[in-house]
């Protein structure tokens, strides 16, 4: 049964569900959806226990994308259970779900017992036999067997069939716009973080009102709510974010994080304030989150919250602590906060006004080579089998994130650590506090390559005797 195109706005993009029992394909699928290698693979199964959410573009159109631990109806396996309910909450969140099952291995009783499943839940499946290299439709046709329509051959390691699919499901999905953000002046700043961390109480003391409702029962708030309002004479949108949970802690249905909303949130906009509970330890879920944002380019401020109320000791253990768990935020603005007494908010709400001017700045080109040519003279790339790698000139490609596009020769051979180094030198250069610089490589073609060399008359006459006389030499 196809299903009908998705319809989203650039508020509610479409979200996909990759469901099934384990070890039939999900996390590849996912890697390819994202043209990313975010989901760990591996060929046995229950690799995946919880959630796994990435963005992905097919033909210039967005969407989010979850990938689950494999649904195992049956077991009774503590671990098993976890990866199931993490299932039923992506399974939740989704558009539509596709239903994996493994066309290499024929029809299982656990793939009928998930098909039971995901029909009582009522979502919108679309049935993918993966693993069909070389398989047509008449193949996997025992899973008609299943009553959830026709099985789609696939490969999610070829791509086989994948192309067709998203162009069916993303029909009607929004177009990226690669024109320039609206000038109208408006900062649209996502919040976002834990259940509790006090997003919606920044958000008030911001408005200087009770706007969004704050409480400190976690999850006070399911959906993502925006604000608009002016601070300094600017104008500002303000989207506060449903909690993001902890999955340890996923035990009732009000404590389901909405992660999707932050996703959606976070494509909004322009800056991100990410916030902490200084009385909790910056777990793994936090440092996800952050990198994912960082990972879509998009600005970021970290903001340490309820900071008011630690001793010295304390506050170096924090500190430390963000030392340990975000390393790879050395770009990113930090501030210590209290959102409820309003310390340090003029502060951040500074560096968030910098940080969206940096996103969204253009950057000269004869500016760019100034600053590419002293960082090489300080910094040379290393040799390539005695071949110097040479960065010939620079220009930018994008705003929000700035992409800067550097044009040379053996582009492809350059390290991570001096991508680094270019990144850290540009950034400096132009004052791009907060934002996550890309840095993409060109190396030019060679004209000449394919090319036979012709030679003249006399060239060849040349060569014919040079050819004699080495015969001659060889007697």
């Amino acid at each position: 049964m196809t299903q009908p195109p998705l319809e989203s706005t650039l508020e509610s993009l479409p979200v996909l569900a990759l469901v099934g029992r384990p070890n039939v394909g999900k996390s590849t699928l996912f890697n390819r959806f994202t043209n990313s290698r975010d989901a760990l693979v591996a060929d046995f199964p229950g690799l995946t226990r919880d959630r796994q959410y990435g963005h992905g573009t097919f033909e210039d159109r967005r969407f989010i994308v979850v990938d689950t631990g494999g649904l195992m109806p049956e077991s009774s396996d503590a671990l098993a259970l976890l990866a199931e309910a993490q299932a039923r909450i992506a399974i939740e969140d989704a558009d539509v779900v596709l239903f994996l099952v493994d066309a290499s291995a024929g029809l299982l009783p656990s793939d009928r017992d998930i098909a039971e499943t995901l029909r009582k839940l009522g979502k919108p499946v679309r049935l993918l036999a993966n693993k069909a290299e070389g398989m047509g439709r008449a193949r996997v046709a025992d899973f008609f067997a299943l009553g959830l329509g026709e099985p789609l051959p696939v490969s999610a390691e070829h791509g086989d069939g994948i192309a067709p699919l998203l162009r069916e499901l993303l029909e009607k999905a929004p177009l990226v716009d690669h024109t320039p953000l609206p000038d109208d002046g408006t900062i649209r700043v996502a919040v976002v973080g834990r259940p509790n961390a006090g997003k919606s109480t920044l958000v008030n003391r911001l408005l200087g009102e009770e706007r969004v409702l704050s409480s400190d029962q976690p999850g006070t708030t399911r959906d993502a709510i925006s604000v608009k309002f002016e601070w300094n004479g600017r104008p500002f949108e303000l989207i506060d974010t449903a909690g993001i949970r902890r999955r340890a802690r996923i035990t009732e249905v009000i404590e389901k994080f909405s992660i999707v909303k932050a996703l959606q949130a976070i494509e909004r906009a322009h800056v991100v304030i990410a916030m902490v509970d200084a009385h909790e330890e910056i777990g793994t879920q936090d440092a996800r989150l952050m990198g994912l944002i960082a990972h879509h380019g998009r600005a970021m401020v970290l903001a340490v919250n309820k900071w008011d109320g630690l001793e010295g000791d304390d506050r170096k253990r924090v500190r430390e602590m963000v030392d340990y768990r975000l390393p790879f935020l050395d770009f990113v603005p930090l501030h210590f906060i209290s959102a409820l007494h309003g310390s340090a908010l003029r502060e951040l709400m500074l560096d968030v006004v910098a940080a969206y001017q940096a996103t969204t700045r253009d950057l000269p080109t004869a500016e760019l080579n100034k600053v590419l040519e002293k960082a090489v003279e300080r910094h040379a790339p290393h040799a390539v089998l005695g071949r110097r790698i040479k960065l010939r000139y620079a220009n930018q490609v994008g705003r929000n994130p700035p992409a800067i596009l550097i044009h040379g020769n053996q582009t492809d051979k350059i390290k991570d650590s001096y991508k680094s180094y270019l990144a850290n030198v540009f950034r400096e250069a132009f004052k791009l506090k907060g934002v996550p610089l890309r840095l993409e490589f060109r190396t030019g073609d060679n004209p000449f390559k394919g090319r036979k060399n012709e030679l003249t008359a006399r060239q060849q006459m040349k060569r014919k005797r040079l050819m004699a006389q080495s015969k001659k030499s060889k007697r």
